[in-house]
């Protein structure tokens, strides 16, 4: 019992504080997002400094390995794939014979079809908790590690990285709007080691 209520005050705590980073980020504004960024710079200095400056784009690499398999830990253990799979079959299947159901102005069974449609937005509402609790649990690594990295990058000079098909640009130039390279550089790298985590975890079923 002890150790089931511990489990639970946890959860709660975890859960808090993720929201508690997602919200100050949004809410607080550039104070906090540098808060942040300098108290994870005790961590990922050293880092940086024993790789080198000019080899930023591979400690972003890193820090995206990180997330990536953080965040397929977290998914692969917290949400119910199997519940997933079959809500968003049973959607498919429900949406189909609904729109058959219309075209046939059948009302008697689009009546009983809307009985149906209550229990699956149940089932919706259980999937929606599911996927957000991950997201709470992720933005513990995530968010400082690139609140880390956004902070470094403004404080230093900048280093440059060769991109497929663009040549070599400097990380903190703009590639759209306000999206820096070195974002584009993090996200794609993110991506790509992802699909490979989640694959040999067989998270998701992928």
């Amino acid at each position: 019992m002890v150790t089931e209520s511990f489990k639970k005050q946890l959860d709660r705590f975890l859960l808090a504080f993720g929201i508690s980073l997602m919200l100050g980020i949004m809410i607080l504004g550039q104070d906090f997002r540098d808060s942040l960024g300098k108290s994870v710079s005790i961590i990922m200095d050293p880092v940086v400094t024993i790789l080198g400056a000019s080899n930023f784009h591979i400690v972003l690499f890193i820090m995206a390995s990180i997330t990536a398999l953080y965040a397929s830990l977290i998914q692969k253990y917290t949400i119910d794939w199997d519940l997933m799979r079959n809500t968003q079959e049973k959607m498919k299947v429900f949406q189909k014979e609904f729109r058959e159901a219309q075209l046939s102005n059948n009302t008697a069974l689009m009546k009983k079809m809307e009985e149906e449609r209550s229990k699956m937005m149940q089932d919706q509402m259980e999937m929606s908790k599911q996927q957000f609790k991950p997201m709470a649990y992720i933005s513990i690594i995530s968010l400082p590690l690139f609140m880390w990295a956004y902070y470094y990058i403004k404080s230093h000079e900048a280093a440059s990285f060769v991109f497929p098909f663009w040549g070599q640009q400097i990380l903190t130039d703009t590639i759209l709007g306000p999206f820096q390279y070195w974002i584009f550089w993090y996200f794609i790298a993110s991506l790509a080691v992802s699909q490979l985590i989640r694959k040999a975890l067989d998270v998701g079923g992928v």
